[in-house]
């Protein structure tokens, strides 16, 4: 699986895990020199809290582009510090 924004690769990794239909990026398969901590947070019961990147890509920000758990719940662990996309703000395939 690859994501890309304007052309620049945001993670690649053939071992993502699939929970709700969002692909998880390894942590070591992301491309963190394009990414900043967003102030964004949501909560998911059975997951965890969330806590979010913005990308900066050719000079234009992109808020909230992806989020990933932390501190994961127990049923979450798998996915802990793994990275999910908005489907609707990169390309994914």
């Amino acid at each position: 699986m690859k994501v890309t924004l304007n052309g620049t690769t945001l993670a690649e990794s053939n071992k993502t895990v699939v929970v709700e239909g969002n692909h998880y990026f390894p942590p070591d398969s992301v491309n963190k020199e394009v990414f900043n901590d967003s102030n964004t947070s949501t909560v998911c019961g059975w997951k965890g809290t969330a806590s979010y990147y913005n990308a900066n890509v050719d000079g234009n920000s992109v808020k909230d582009v992806a989020w990933y758990y932390p501190n994961a719940l127990d049923k979450a662990k798998n996915i802990e510090g793994y990275v999910a996309f908005y489907k609707n703000k990169v390309t994914i395939e």
